[in-house]
C-alpha cells in the first residue's frame, strides 16, 4: 500500500462541497399518476442483489426525477378519466382510468397550467401573495368566478382576439412569403388549441350557455343589464315631434352577415371546415356554436324559438353544474397533491440559482411502498443511492402528506333535525402504521422525513390558534424514543389556499321567461352555486421545500451577508436569531397570530416544524409571509424536542469521514480530526462566522476510538449539547468494509 506523508494525505483533500455538492434531494412518498411508472415496477425483483445498475438508477431518473413543477406536471401528466353514464344522466370522473369500458368512451382531463381549476388556484395564492392579507379580510369570491362560464368565455375572447389579429395579419402577406408561413405554424397552433374542445361536450357546455344568453339577453353577461331583454334600437322623431326609440330594422336574409368583407368571412369558414374534419360526431348546432364563439356575426333576421331555448340554457346550467361539482370533488385530492409540488418548487425564491432542490417522485402509494414484499425494493435503491461515496443521488430528504388524524369524538345522532355535512369516508389517507414502517427503513439511510396530517379545517392555523398543538402531541407519541425518532419531523398546521366557509361559487342564474320577455331570475333558489368544500396544502410540502432551499449557500446570500459557498446549509439553525425572519416561507399570512398561551404551549413542548402567522417586522419592515416557528424532530432532548438540524450535520460529517477516511480507516480518523491546520476540523474551526459554518460559535467535535470493540465514538457538541456518533473502524490494510 502506498505511503502517505502527513501533508500529502491533505494536499490532495477536496473541499466538502467537491464532495457532497447536493444535501437536499427529497423523495415524495405518494401516488401522482397510477397510470404511470413507479418507484416499486422501475426497481423489479431485488432477489439476490444488493445494489441497482448504475444504468437501472439511471432509468429511475429518467421517470421519477423532477428539477421544476413544469418537469413535474410533464413527466406525471396529473389527470382525470370521465365519462358519461346513460343510466343516471351524469358525468363520471375518476382519477384511475376505468377498466372494461371502450378507450373511445372515456375523456382524459389533463390537469395542468391549462386547466381552469388549478389556472384560478395558483392566481388565488400569488394575488394573497402579492397583497400578503388574512384570510377573515381576503375576497376569496373576486377569483373564484373564474371556473364560471362566463369567465371560461372571457379566455376564449382572449384566444378570440389572438387568433383575429393573427389571421388579419397572415391575410396581408403574400404567398410563399417566410413571414407568412412563420405566421402560418402560429396560427396552427392555435387552431390546435381552439380544436380540443369541439368533442369535448364539457367543455362546450360554457360556451353554448353565454352563446344563449347574449342572444336572447344581448350582453346579458353584463352585470348592469342582466335581468332585461334588450331589443337593439334606434333614436327617432315620431309624427307629433316625439323622442323614442324604436327597434332598428334588421337584414331579412338567413344568411350569416359578415363583420368584415375581407376576413371574417373566410375565417368563419376555416372553423366550419376545421370543426367539420375533426369532430366524430359533427352536429349543426355545434357547428354554428363553434363559428359564433370564434368569429362572432352581427345579429340577422333568424327564427328564434325563445321557450326551446330558455329550457336548452337552463338544462346546459343544471348539467354543467352538477358535473363541475362532481369534478371538483374528485379532483381536489389530486390538486392539493398538485399545489403541494408546486408549493415546495417555490420555496427556492431567490435570482442566483446554485444547488436547486430536486424531488424524486416515488408514485406508489405509501402502504402499497411498504408492504413486507415490496420493502426489499425500496431499501436495496437507497442502498444503492445512500450507501456509498457518490452523493450525486443521495435522498437526504423525504415528504409523507396526508397521515390520518382521528378527530375528537363527535356526538351520535339518532335523528337529522337539520341537514348536516355528508359523513365522507377521506380517501387516500396514510396511516400511521404505514409511517412507521417507512421511518424504520429510512432511518438506516438517514433520510430525515417531513410528514403532516391529512387536510382539512381541523388542521388549519385557525384550528390551532383556538384547540392548540396537543392533539398532535398525543397523535405522534408512539414516534418518540424510538431509534428512528430522530428521522421524523412532523410539521404543522397545514396550508389553507380556501376556507371551507368562503368556498362557494357562483356559477348563473337561470332564466325565465315572462310576459315582458326573457330575463336572469334573480330569486335566490334559481341562483346555481357549487361550493368546493375547501382546498388545503400539506405542511411537509412547504417544510421541506423551505430545508431544501436553504442547504443552497447561494439561497442564503439572499439575506445573510456572511455565508460561506464552500458549505450546504446543513448547521443552518433557523430557530436561531432572527433566521426565521429572514428565511421565510413564500406563503401568504393566513391569521393574525397564535394567542400567548398557545405560543407559550409550543415553546414548552418544543414540538414539530411548526409554522407561524403573527406580526412581526425586520429592519422596519412588515413580514407579511408565514414564517417558522419550530424545527424539531421526534427526538427527545433536554428541554422538549431535538433541532432538526443536529441529525442532518451529524449525517453530513459521517458521510464527509466517510469518504475522506477511505470508509473510517483508523490513522485517516485520527488524521480528520487533528490540530494540523490541514486537517478538516482544523478548516472547519477556521471557517466560523457564517451562517453556515459547519462548526459554529460554541460547538465542537471531538473523537475517542475504542480498540476493544473497533468503534470510533465522535461526540458533536451544538451550543453545548452533545450528539453522538458511533462509527465501524476499518483497521490498517484490511479490507475495505462494505
Amino acid at each position: 500500500m502506498e505511503q502517505w506523508t502527513y501533508n500529502s494525505y491533505f494536499i490532495h483533500l477536496p473541499t466538502a462541497m467537491e464532495i457532497i455538492y447536493q444535501t437536499n434531494r427529497t423523495m415524495l412518498f405518494e401516488e401522482i399518476n397510477p397510470e404511470k411508472l413507479d418507484l416499486i415496477t422501475i426497481v423489479g425483483d431485488v432477489k439476490g442483489i444488493d445494489s441497482l445498475s448504475d444504468e437501472k438508477i439511471k432509468e429511475i431518473n429518467q421517470h421519477l426525477l423532477v428539477r421544476s413543477f413544469d418537469e413535474f406536471l410533464d413527466k406525471f401528466s396529473p389527470t382525470v378519466y370521465s365519462f358519461f353514464n346513460a343510466a343516471n344522466q351524469k358525468v363520471v370522473y375518476t382519477l384511475k382510468k376505468p377498466e372494461g369500458i371502450d378507450e373511445d368512451s372515456i375523456s382524459e382531463i389533463r390537469v395542468n397550467q391549462s386547466n381552469d381549476f388549478l389556472k384560478m388556484l395558483f392566481t388565488l395564492i400569488d394575488t394573497k401573495r402579492s397583497q400578503g392579507i388574512t384570510n377573515v379580510d381576503f375576497k376569496f369570491e373576486n377569483l373564484l368566478d373564474m371556473i364560471s362560464p362566463k369567465k371560461v368565455m372571457d379566455d376564449i375572447r382572449q384566444v378570440r382576439k389572438e387568433i383575429h389579429y393573427m389571421y388579419g395579419e397572415y391575410d396581408k402577406l403574400d404567398d410563399g412569403d417566410p413571414k407568412k408561413l412563420d405566421m402560418g405554424d402560429k396560427l396552427n397552433g392555435m387552431f390546435e388549441e381552439a380544436s380540443q374542445n369541439y368533442n369535448n361536450v364539457m367543455a362546450m357546455l360554457p360556451l353554448a350557455i353565454e352563446d344563449i344568453k347574449t342572444r336572447l339577453l344581448l350582453g346579458g353577461a353584463q352585470e348592469e343589464n342582466s335581468g332585461e331583454l334588450i331589443q337593439v334600437g334606434m333614436l327617432s322623431i315620431g309624427e307629433s315631434g316625439e323622442l323614442k326609440i324604436i327597434e332598428a330594422p334588421k337584414s331579412d336574409s338567413t344568411e350569416l352577415m359578415l363583420l368584415d368583407e375581407n376576413s371574417t368571412g373566410d375565417l368563419s369558414q376555416v372553423f366550419e371546415e376545421d370543426y367539420n374534419s375533426i369532430t366524430d360526431t359533427p352536429s349543426d348546432y355545434v357547428k354554428d356554436l363553434v363559428v359564433r364563439t370564434f368569429v362572432p356575426l352581427p345579429a340577422v333576421q333568424t327564427k328564434v324559438d325563445t321557450a326551446v331555448e330558455v329550457q336548452n340554457y337552463n338544462t346546459y346550467l343544471e348539467f354543467y353544474k352538477n358535473a363541475k361539482d362532481d369534478f371538483v370533488k374528485a379532483v381536489k385530492p389530486l390538486v392539493e397533491k398538485i399545489l403541494g409540488v408546486k408549493m415546495f418548487f417555490d420555496q427556492y425564491a431567490t435570482k442566483s440559482k446554485g444547488m436547486l432542490p430536486t424531488m424524486l417522485v416515488a408514485n406508489n402509494k405509501l402502504d402499497m411502498l411498504v408492504k413486507s414484499s415490496n420493502i426489499p425494493r425500496l431499501e436495496t435503491y437507497l442502498n444503492t443511492v445512500n450507501a456509498k461515496n457518490e452523493f450525486s443521488d443521495t435522498i437526504w430528504f423525504g415528504i409523507v402528506p396526508s397521515v390520518e388524524l382521528e378527530a375528537a369524538g363527535k356526538v351520535k345522532v339518532s335523528r337529522e333535525r337539520f341537514k348536516g355535512n355528508e359523513k365522507v369516508v377521506k380517501q387516500g389517507g396514510n396511516s400511521m402504521e404505514s409511517l412507521s414502517m417507512l421511518l424504520q427503513v429510512v432511518k438506516d439511510y438517514k433520510i430525515q422525513m417531513f410528514f403532516n396530517f391529512e387536510s382539512g379545517e381541523e388542521t388549519t392555523f385557525n384550528s390551532m390558534a383556538t384547540a392548540g398543538i396537543d392533539k398532535y402531541v398525543d397523535k405522534c407519541a408512539s414516534l418518540v424514543r424510538r431509534e428512528y425518532s430522530e428521522f421524523a419531523i412532523p410539521c404543522v398546521p397545514n396550508f389553507t389556499i380556501i376556507p371551507k366557509d368562503k368556498s362557494g361559487v357562483i356559477i348563473d342564474s337561470k332564466m325565465l321567461q315572462t310576459e315582458d320577455g326573457v330575463q336572469l331570475s334573480k330569486e335566490k333558489e334559481d341562483i346555481l352555486k357549487l361550493w368546493i368544500e375547501g382546498v388545503y396544502v400539506g405542511a411537509a410540502y412547504v417544510a421541506a421545500g423551505l430545508v431544501a432551499s436553504y442547504q443552497c449557500p447561494e439561497y442564503l446570500r439572499e439575506t445573510f451577508k456572511t455565508v460561506n459557498k464552500n458549505f450546504p446549509g446543513v448547521r443552518f439553525d433557523i430557530e436561531a436569531g432572527d433566521n426565521s425572519l429572514r428565511t421565510v416561507t413564500t406563503m401568504a399570512k393566513e391569521i393574525t397570530g397564535f394567542t400567548n398561551t398557545i405560543k407559550d404551549a409550543i415553546n414548552r413542548k418544543n414540538f414539530g416544524f411548526v409554522f407561524s402567522s403573527e406580526n412581526a417586522q425586520i429592519q422596519d419592515k412588515d413580514i407579511r409571509r408565514i414564517t417558522v416557528y419550530k424545527a424539531r424532530s421526534m427526538a427527545m432532548s433536554e428541554d422538549g424536542f431535538d433541532s432538526i438540524y443536529k441529525t442532518l450535520v451529524s449525517t453530513y460529517i459521517e458521510r464527509i469521514l466517510r469518504y475522506q477516511t477511505g470508509d473510517f480507516k483508523h490513522e485517516n480518523i485520527v488524521r480528520f480530526f487533528s490540530n494540523n491546520p490541514s486537517s478538516q476540523k482544523s478548516k472547519w474551526l477556521s471557517s466560523r462566522g457564517s451562517v453556515n459554518s459547519i462548526i459554529q460559535d460554541g460547538d465542537d467535535m471531538s473523537f475517542i476510538i475504542d480498540e476493544k470493540s473497533n468503534m470510533c465514538h465522535i461526540d458533536l457538541v451544538f451550543n453545548g449539547n452533545v450528539k453522538n456518533l458511533e462509527v465501524m473502524i476499518t483497521k490498517g490494510t484490511s479490507s475495505v468494509k462494505s
